[in-house]
């Protein structure tokens, strides 16, 4: 997807998109993912059982 790691926090990455960027914190029992633009943040918590096609089109349509 592009993310990259923000070092030296191994479990938090950023990903930048036109329009918007995304925080990816890897936690325990879920992925949680925070995106900022314009309009504000969303943040949203996604269970590591889903699929991970599923996580990545959810993260990749933004905020």
């Amino acid at each position: 997807m592009g993310a990259r790691q923000a070092a030296p926090h191994s479990c938090l990455w950023q990903l930048q998109r036109s329009g918007w960027t995304a925080t990816l914190q890897l936690e325990v029992e879920e992925l949680s993912v925070r995106w900022s633009a314009a309009g504000g943040d969303v943040q949203r918590q996604f269970p590591y059982g889903f699929s991970r096609a599923d996580v990545e089109a959810a993260i990749l349509a933004g905020p």
